[in-house]
């Protein structure tokens, strides 16, 4: 039942998801910028497409679980250390990696580290009961399929707020309407539920 599920979503949801969610980065990227390292890189496509469309970049990514097939070179990782030297990445991207995480706060605060520049974070915001059935039910179509650790720990604002600061990550940019769905799915499962965010590392 899962590889049905992983298929019919990939045919339907996951071009889209991935060309939309890369758009988005690719503009908050800064100028300048030359490495990006995708953590919690999964497929790796995000970061590939990024780099389509900002070609100065140079991509590469870690995980947990690194899959057979990969858009970047993809590394093995604990989830929580980010094997990089301080200051050594120009830009470090998160997409909807740190909900899974067993430690976001430390991962996030790595991130800060390894970044010379931005920390780009895509992710979702819980607000209601209802806003978390849908994440639930959207993590587990998207992720089950493919061996992903499933917390279904969604954060509320005040609590990714208290996550950057923690992180001493500094907001300079935020987008919220990505358009992940086409309608009428995205009154289900777009409504203020995404965000992508750029952070400055504060020395």
């Amino acid at each position: 039942m899962l590889k049905s599920v992983g298929r019919v979503h990939e045919s339907l949801v996951f071009d889209r998801r991935v060309e939309r969610i890369a758009s988005a980065v690719a503009s908050l990227v800064p100028s300048g910028a030359r490495t990006l390292l995708d953590v919690g890189a999964g497929s790796g496509d995000v970061a590939h497409r990024v780099a389509e469309a900002v070609p100065a970049l140079e991509p590469a990514g870690v995980d947990v679980l690194v899959r057979a097939q990969t858009a970047i070179p993809v590394e093995r990782f604990d989830g929580v250390h980010v094997p990089r030297a301080d200051r050594s990445v120009d830009v470090a991207l998160l997409v909807d990696v740190l909900h899974h995480a067993s430690q976001p706060a430390r991962l996030l605060a790595e991130c800060s580290r390894v970044a010379r520049l931005r920390v780009v974070v895509k992710d979702h915001i819980q607000r209601n009961a209802i806003d978390r059935l849908t994440l639930r039910f959207m993590d587990w179509v998207g992720n089950a399929p493919h061996g992903v650790q499933l917390t279904y720990r969604y954060f509320r604002e005040e609590e990714w707020v208290q996550l950057f600061e923690q992180a001493r990550l500094r907001e300079v940019s935020r987008i919220e309407r990505i358009g992940l769905y086409s309608f009428p799915t995205s009154l289900v499962f777009e409504r203020g539920l995404h965000f992508v965010a750029a952070f400055a590392p504060i020395s």
